[in-house]
């Protein structure tokens, strides 16, 4: 007999395995010894009193053995003869797991990146963190694995309607991920292990049969008579397919103007825009965890986290990709401007923690921008936040900072505190530099913030601008029944850049639903 419980252990024997098995006899009311064997489906912290426990779903077999678990593993049958060609642009989230369902479905996919492979592209960080010089097409956000290749990793979502997350842990696993992504409530993998776990990915696509090229970039597309036929490539080259996904991530925005320029229909949609917030670990350690004064968090407990969010004036105002024990890093796609974003190891062992601040912008909020670029105003009113970034910082890709304090009270600070962004930051009137609407939010976001967790709003913590990549100010529509855009047959918009998902796992989700679509038309 196998029974599914949960129960709740204090942290000190949540790793247990004796303690999980005396916790189901009890509370299954058996005898010690006819538990067989148990098993963790889902470990959860819960610390919202300062004694934290943790929360553990069993699998509990009763009178009966533990059977030998089967790591989760991923094929495709083979590719039959004359199978159709899909041609995905982009070799994210998205892009890959829409390639990995294709081929399940008999499908061969060909996927078309931009940047280079994660082995190179790691190389062609160096420049933008010590130089500040930006390889346009190989960077933070371009390359294999897209912008979640280096970043934390997270995996946690409220995606779970959209189709089957634990699908998309398992898949992970079978590429080297590590298994606890199975179990652990906020899962995540660290950028230093994403790499291998994307490469790995790619592997498995090309044995089935399927094809990924990098360093291709689209620069035009193959339309005849409302039906998109493939693409063409910067090389010159033309690739053809039944169906073409377009999964370049929020950051490709040459492919924003190819789309526009080509009359393909686009829709304003809203975005956030902001900074990243900064502050030592142990703050938030003791803030989250109610420690004493010097306290350690204890080992088994992970960095801390938070999520904090309101709503001011009609306009959300909210935390965003917090990184725990974390790093800033520089995530701008062009030499002429200055982005921030957030990313963590997988020990999250950083003596700093930051996260995005960000303030809802409407579309309507970027009107002063439509005369000169239409459909296209909200890309228009990040760029000039990260130019403006660029020039406040000072050169390369140091990024313009300020201390909350000063913020608030509109000084500008006289030093900055010490910061994981490895470029560096340089002293600047942040209440200046963002819009009226944005500054006015934002101060009175930090100071109910700082109600929610005291000190959050002081002088040891650290504004960088700008945060400007939450997600596409555009979408690309698309039907509700095929996918296909309502005005070019056999484009499928797929992923964040689309306008469809936020995160890792969202994406990889509609990445799979996507190829479904294509595979059933």
């Amino acid at each position: 007999m196998v029974e599914t419980i949960e129960i709740i252990l204090p942290l000190e024997a949540s790793e247990d395995a004796a303690a999980w098995k005396l916790g189901a006899a009890k509370k299954l009311g058996l005898p010690l010894v006819r538990v067989g064997g148990v098993r963790l489906l889902k470990h959860s912290i819960d610390a919202r009193q300062r004694l934290v426990k943790v929360q553990l779903k069993l699998e509990v077999y009763v009178d009966e053995p533990l059977p030998a678990e089967q790591a989760p593993a991923w094929s495709a049958p083979p590719l039959p003869a004359g199978a159709r060609t899909v041609v995905i642009v982009g070799c994210g989230p998205a892009g890959l797991f829409a390639a990995l369902r294709c081929l399940e479905l008999g499908l061969k996919p060909i996927v078309l990146e931009r940047g280079k492979d994660a082995s190179a592209r790691r190389f062609d960080l160096a420049p933008i963190l010590r130089q500040g010089t930006v390889i346009e097409d190989s960077n933070y956000c371009f390359g294999e694995g897209g912008a979640g290749t280096f970043s934390d990793g997270k995996l946690y979502t409220r995606a779970t309607k959209r189709g089957p997350v634990a699908r998309v842990y398992e898949v992970l696993v079978a590429h080297g991920a590590p298994p606890r992504i199975l179990i652990d409530a906020h899962p995540h993998i660290g950028s230093n292990l994403l790499p291998n776990v994307v490469k790995a990915m790619r592997a498995s696509i090309i044995a089935a049969g399927g094809e990924v090229r990098f360093q291709t970039k689209v620069t035009g597309f193959l339309i005849d008579h409302g039906r998109l036929h493939g693409v063409v490539t910067a090389a010159g080259e033309e690739i053809t397919g039944s169906g073409v996904i377009l999964a370049t991530g929020h950051s490709a925005r040459d492919i924003y103007r190819l789309l526009a320029e080509s009359n393909i229909l686009l829709e304003r949609k809203p975005f956030a825009v902001g900074v990243r917030i900064e502050h030592p670990q142990p703050f938030i350690d003791a803030a989250q965890y109610h420690l004493g004064r010097g306290e350690q968090r204890h080992e088994l407990l992970p960095a801390a986290k938070y999520a904090l969010a309101t709503k001011i004036d009609d306009r959300g105002v909210h935390s965003f990709c917090m990184c725990p024990g974390g790093f800033i890093v520089p995530a701008s796609t062009e030499n002429d401007e200055v982005v921030v974003n957030g990313m963590s190891l997988a020990r999250r062992d950083s003596p700093f923690a930051n996260s995005g601040l960000v303030v809802t912008v409407e579309p309507e909020d970027t009107d002063s921008f439509s005369k000169e670029h239409g459909i296209l105003s909200g890309i228009a009113y990040q760029k000039a936040l990260e130019v403006a970034a660029k020039q406040a910082g000072g050169g390369g890709q140091v990024a313009p900072g300020q201390r909350v304090a000063d913020f608030l009270t509109g000084k500008i600070s006289a030093d900055l505190p010490e910061t994981s962004y490895f470029p560096g930051g340089n002293s600047a009137p942040l209440h200046e530099i963002m819009p009226k609407g944005v500054v006015q939010r934002m101060r009175t976001g930090l100071k109910l913030f700082d109600r929610k967790l005291p000190g959050y709003a002081s002088r040891e913590a650290l504004l960088l601008g700008f945060e400007t990549r939450t997600s596409s100010p555009v979408r690309i529509p698309r039907r509700d029944d095929t996918l296909e855009h309502p005005g070019l047959s056999r484009l499928f918009p797929c992923g964040e850049g689309a306008g469809y998902a936020g995160g890792i796992v969202s994406a990889a989700l509609d990445g799979m639903r996507v190829a479904e679509a294509v595979a059933a038309t």
